[in-house]
């Protein structure tokens, strides 16, 4: 259509104002509904970006994301752990409200935890609703709202994806280092038929098994220490994959019309005592190396994958957007949550919330416009099953509850005998603790956190079970 108007007489195009048909053409253009690709990587922590300083991981992908587009310093994911925190993402709620407080395992696991064996079909789903609003809708790579171990579990696509190649879920399992290739196929298919997408590319990095290639070996073997080298490899070809599909928005002109947003669902994993380098078997996908070789950093960041602090619910949270979300922008105060997910692509699709859907996030559109916020609507919440008094090898991951209210994170222990309070915003690693000097701000988080507990359902519902559980 702009080729069109180009070559126009100037003649005919005074004719076409005169009629008043211009408007409505650019009307037309302006209510192109934007693509969105959210990346949601495994276990990548704040440090893990050569564009953090990360001393030898190069990640010029995403770096690069981060010079076109706006970095949120202050986003966090709802809970430590993959599951919940990729439920969060779905729902728009707080996984404690489907009881999923853990990742999911195998049955009688599920069911010693008081878990349901997967996420509820009926469950308020963010593809569905974009579908619904006329998007093409896909998922590749990680899935993890039930597990491979249960085979009567939903696929993928019951939640709403027109097409999905998933690992961790029931039926075949997409090598994971496929997502990409499926990802761009799905893409070429969309803009062909003149539709709109929405892309989950939930990348299998750096998770355990670390899965090699000798190509990305090769090019960090100047790293004297061999899970240096691992590590490091499997994180520049994640990068590398993502790379491939931003060149393929671009080499099909649709780069600009695109919401890219890369993320993780929790901070790094790490061995908690010293372990040996060696192999291990994954059943969703396959032989690689184990957690020896889990050198994730947080950059300063309490804790690690698991834990409520900082460390395992601060990740890099990356927005491009080109001529919408500001370039090579740092927001460090507006505090942005996974739960606003959902809130806030059915914003920018156009697409309708159902009636009587409350999301425990808001919409950040906004936000990712530039207008930054010091605070915020809604508190946040956190449950996650955490041993207590703290382990020695894992001193930083007793928290069982967290609650984020305004510049206040109060922290607190299995039965809320002990708690930490932090004001978040001017110390986000979280360095002194406010309890003793601040006993009304202790008090009244305390009490937010016991009316949110109460709102919780005792044990899960809905048809969420696996026959396997008639066997227990």
């Amino acid at each position: 259509m702009n080729h069109f108007r180009n070559q126009m007489h100037p003649f005919i195009h005074l004719l076409i104002l005169c009629f008043g048909l211009l408007p409505s053409i650019s009307s037309a253009q302006g209510a192109e509904k934007p693509n969105i690709l959210f990346i949601l990587a495994d276990d990548w922590g704040w440090g893990d970006l050569s564009c953090h300083g990360h001393p030898y991981v190069k990640t010029p992908n995403i770096d690069r994301l981060a010079a076109e587009g706006t970095e949120f310093y202050r986003f966090t994911v709802a809970s430590g752990v993959c599951s919940p925190s990729r439920t969060a993402v779905m729902t728009g709620h707080f996984p404690a409200r489907y009881n999923i407080d853990g990742h999911f395992a195998w049955v009688p696991s599920n069911a010693r935890r008081n878990m349901p064996d997967w996420l509820d079909i009926e469950a308020p789903s963010l593809p569905r609703f974009l579908q619904n609003a006329g998007y093409a809708t896909a998922h590749y790579g990680k899935w993890h709202l039930a597990n491979n171990m249960i085979p009567d579990s939903p696929l993928p696509g019951l939640y709403g994806y027109d097409e999905y190649g998933a690992f961790n879920c029931a039926g075949e399992q997409i090598p994971v280092h496929e997502d990409a290739n499926q990802a761009n196929a799905f893409i070429e298919k969309s803009v062909a038929a003149g539709k709109p997408f929405f892309i989950n590319l939930w990348i299998h990095e750096p998770h355990t098994p670390f899965h090699t290639v000798p190509k990305y070996e090769w090019r960090f073997r100047h790293l004297e220490n061999a899970e240096d080298r691992i590590y490091a490899s499997v994180l520049n070809h994640a990068d590398d994959r993502i790379g491939e599909v931003l060149n393929t928005l671009d080499r099909l002109g649709i780069a600009d019309n695109t919401l890219v947003i890369f993320s993780s669902d929790n901070g790094p994993a790490r061995a908690s005592k010293p372990t040996e380098l060696k192999l291990m078997y994954d059943t969703a996908t396959g032989a690689g190396w184990g957690i020896a070789a889990a050198k994730g950093i947080t950059a300063g960041r309490k804790g690690y994958k698991s834990s409520l602090f900082q460390g395992g619910i601060n990740v890099p949270f990356i927005a491009r957007w080109p001529g919408i979300i500001e370039a090579g922008k740092i927001d460090d105060s507006s505090l942005i949550s996974a739960v606003d997910l959902l809130p806030t692509f059915c914003a920018i699709a156009g697409a309708e919330l159902p009636a009587g859907y409350k999301p425990d996030g808001i919409s950040q559109v906004g936000v990712l416009k530039g207008r930054a916020t010091k605070f915020r609507e809604k508190p946040l919440f956190w449950r996650f099953d955490s041993p207590w008094p703290a382990q020695k090898h894992k001193p930083e991951h007793w928290v069982s509850y967290a609650i984020v209210d305004q510049q206040w994170k109060l922290v607190a222990n299995k039965d809320r005998s002990y708690v930490e309070l932090y004001q978040i915003a001017a110390d986000p690693l979280e360095k002194k603790d406010l309890k003793t000097s601040e006993p009304d701000v202790v008090g009244q988080l305390q009490e937010k956190l016991s009316r949110w507990e109460t709102s919780l359902p005792a044990e899960p519902s809905g048809d969420v079970f696996s026959a396997e559980r008639s066997q227990l």
